[in-house]
């Protein structure tokens, strides 16, 4: 008989944290790509992108409990070592895999990608982990923050964030939840090229109360209409946003968005605008030039910028509605990029916290009188919502907030009392998305 082989799924998984965890590819975008080029059968491909995403996600709980056993600190350890044994752990701990198979199996990929010598230390950690309690008990002697940080995987600085926003722990622990609960995709027919009804009739579940948007149990890129760049993936909050925005449509009217890649928003919003007047102005902007090209895709070449938006001296014209659908932390969508919490940290918030700034002051002087700024992130943290509201109302006088609740068409889900809109994963079924809109008085 010949030597066990490894497993194809794990060495696909193992492949890929290694590209996110030392590379800084985005496993959202990479998985797909290594997908689309393996043969394994979809049963494998679907172990594979729950071992993957769920190892990233829960690697600050895996990392905890490796601690336990590993005989120097994390940043002395092997890369592979490391990677490995997170996935053994993760199959071990939140996967329905047998505890034998969880160890040998992955004992296997590490003999494949690290040799003999390392594939014994990896299947002696892991036997100490089978043998373990990792339900954690110790736990529930740590601070709350402490203890939801590791129980549930998130740095403890968005955990105390999420605190900040929500005063109340079991909210929190909710929130927490279902940021660790994968999403499926939620798509939007993009009207004039394809409709809801017809994505429904492609066995698409319609998604409630939602205009265009449904929700898909299958791979996106074997959804015919998103091929034939008919319809997009689109998270419900980020249609909701467009449409909010949208509510506000008078003949005529200039549109910019400000920070338009990699391209949905802008793709929804210009269908709709011409469904409602073929000859409506649409700019789209986007700084980053790969980017840029992506958003061409889904809207005419022509109407499609690549300037710093940050200066409004780049731009020629005046405009009636501005979307700036700001660069943030993404603590709103970190179901959908399972790596995003390991990346983000204080010192990031504080320089996105400048350029959001930065780009709210530019669209200003672009704003014409009696015109719309929409300000949005998929991010919930006050320093960039509520905080950059009170500051860009305090710098800029001739701005009021327009509440969405005096919005007659507008969507009235998750609105503040302060007219803005702050939705929530684990209420909304939805990312974290905050909108505020601000008018220019004339």
């Amino acid at each position: 008989m010949g030597k066990p082989q490894a497993s194809p799924a794990r060495l696909l998984a193992f492949e890929l944290l290694m590209q996110v965890n030392q590379e800084g590819a985005y496993a959202n975008l990479r998985l797909p790509e290594l997908l689309n080029h393996s043969k394994m059968s979809s049963s494998d491909k679907g172990f594979c992108t729950e071992l993957a995403y769920g190892t990233l996600r829960m690697q600050g709980r895996h990392d905890y409990i490796a601690g336990k056993f590993i005989d120097r600190s994390m940043e002395q350890l092997d890369t592979k070592i490391l990677n490995l044994i997170r996935l053994g752990i993760h199959q071990l701990t939140k996967m329905r895999v047998p505890t034998h198979a969880s160890v040998s199996e992955t004992v296997q990929v590490a003999k494949a990608v690290a040799g003999e010598s390392k594939a014994s230390y990896v299947n002696a950690i892991l036997r100490k982990v089978s043998t373990n309690d990792n339900a954690l008990p110790e736990l529930s002697q740590l601070a709350t923050h402490e203890r939801l940080a590791i129980e549930y995987s998130h740095p403890e600085w968005i955990v105390n964030a999420f605190y900040d926003l929500l005063k109340d722990w079991q909210e929190v622990e909710k929130l927490l939840e279902a940021n660790n609960l994968p999403a499926t995709p939620d798509v939007v027919a993009w009207p004039g090229r394809s409709s809801r009804d017809e994505l429904i009739e492609l066995g698409a579940t319609p998604i409630e109360n939602s205009l265009n948007g449904v929700n898909l149990n299958v791979i996106p890129m074997s959804f015919t209409p998103i091929v034939e760049r008919r319809a997009g993936v689109q998270d419900r909050g980020s249609q909701l946003v467009v449409e909010n925005l949208l509510s506000t449509y008078k003949s005529g009217l200039s549109w910019l968005d400000m920070c338009a890649g990699p391209g949905g928003k802008a793709a929804y919003l210009f269908n709709l605008l011409k469904q409602l007047d073929p000859s409506a102005s649409f700019i789209a902007n986007e700084p980053n030039s790969m980017r840029a090209e992506l958003v061409k895709r889904v809207v005419n070449n022509q109407q499609v910028m690549s300037v710093d938006g940050t200066d409004p001296t780049n731009f020629s014209d005046k405009y009636d509605r501005i979307l700036v659908d700001a660069p943030c932390t993404g603590l709103g969508a970190l179901r959908r990029r399972p790596e995003a919490r390991w990346r983000k940290n204080l010192k990031d918030l504080k320089e996105l916290v400048v350029l959001q700034r930065n780009l709210l002051t530019s669209s200003v002087q672009l704003l014409k009188p009696g015109g719309i700024l929409a300000y949005v992130t998929c991010s919930p943290h006050i320093a960039e919502t509520r905080g950059q509201v009170l500051d860009f109302l305090s710098e800029h006088t001739d701005m009021r907030i327009l509440p969405i609740q005096n919005l007659p068409k507008a969507r009235q889900l998750g609105v503040q009392s302060d007219g803005s809109m702050q939705l929530w994963t684990h209420l909304h079924h939805s990312d974290a998305m905050f909108m505020v809109m601000f008018q220019k008085m004339s």
